[in-house]
């Protein structure tokens, strides 16, 4: 088995080194580099050509999500994993929109940040709808009603069953839960998502998920 490359960006070096020793000893996972600060990461993905990043937001000259905007833009990008200290941020929220495949607090077990890692290498979001609705509740403003009548021109670009396929992902189904619920094969769905991401110029679920909710697709309960 092909071990997930990560590299480690952020500006405090005990972060870093904290993040090294806990992650370094998992037997599926190697630590292809790390970097001090987001103007270095488009030279070391370059160089290392990681499956991962796991990325500080805060950081002195250029920033997490400078970084993210940056990366996500590129052809074959890796997946970001955004690392914070606050569970609502706006500048998460600005990650997630640009591209960012989930975020993670600096104070969580180990165990639960290699998990993040694995999942996103493996295509898999690590948002709950829960934590989602979070976010965008702490960001709503006055931006809101501009940000739901760009979302439903988007949407409308799609198909009826594209969009109760974009709805699911939104409520946070997986794909075989979404081809039980609307009776076709997990195959299926995944090609539904394809066209979706394509559709829409998205770069992973979270972002079909942002989008539903944008739209107004979600109920209050995520439903």
């Amino acid at each position: 088995m092909t071990p997930i490359r990560l590299l480690l960006v952020d500006d405090d070096p005990l972060v870093r080194a904290g993040l090294s020793f806990m992650m370094g000893g998992a037997d599926d996972l190697e630590i292809v580099g790390e970097a001090a600060d987001g103007s270095e990461v488009e030279a070391l993905v370059d160089r290392t050509r990681p499956d991962v990043v796991l990325m500080d937001i805060r950081m002195p000259t250029v920033d997490g999500l400078a970084a993210t905007e940056r990366l996500r833009g590129r052809k074959d990008a890796p997946q970001v994993i955004v690392l914070t200290t606050f569970h609502a941020d706006e500048q998460v929220l600005r990650a997630l929109r640009a591209g960012a495949a989930g975020f993670v607090l600096k104070d969580t077990p180990p165990a639960e940040i290699l998990d993040a890692v694995r999942r996103v290498a493996a295509g898999d979001p690590v948002l709950s709808p829960t934590v989602t609705r979070q976010l965008m509740a702490h960001a709503a403003g006055t931006s809101a009603d501009t940000r739901r009548t760009s979302a439903r021109t988007r949407v409308a670009t799609l198909n009826d069953r594209e969009r109760e396929v974009a709805v699911a992902v939104g409520q946070g189904r997986s794909n075989a839960e979404i081809a039980a619920e609307l009776f076709m094969s997990v195959a299926t769905v995944k090609t539904h998502v394809s066209r979706i991401l394509a559709k829409l110029d998205l770069n992973n679920r979270v972002q079909i998920a942002l989008l539903t909710y944008d739209a107004g697709l979600l109920g209050e309960d995520g439903h």
